[in-house]
């Protein structure tokens, strides 16, 4: 168990270990989560990415990327719509 002490602005230091434990940095952000009568601390990032995580799971299946290559396949293709799109303005202007 670690104690920390509250300043008169309300401010906490985040013992070291804890800190460690949770891969807190300077300038990260963390943030606090109720439950029941008890309040707990993580890292807001991570925390963030399980959602994301969460959110997306089963979507790549779904899009029928299997590996790498597919995702690979996905991007070149992506890419290749949004320069045709971005171009296309600059195409019709000329007499190419």
């Amino acid at each position: 168990m670690e104690i920390s002490r509250i300043s008169s602005k309300g401010q906490v230091t985040i013992p070291i270990d804890i800190r460690k434990r949770l891969n807190l940095k300077e300038g990260d952000k963390v943030v606090f989560v109720e439950e029941d009568d008890r309040v707990f601390i993580a890292n807001a990032s991570l925390v963030a990415l399980k959602r994301m995580e969460k959110v997306m799971e089963g979507k790549a299946e779904k899009a029928g990327i299997k590996n790498e290559d597919d995702v690979v396949a996905l991007v070149k293709e992506v890419r290749k719509e949004l320069w045709e799109k971005s171009s296309a303005p600059l195409c019709q202007d000329t007499d190419l």
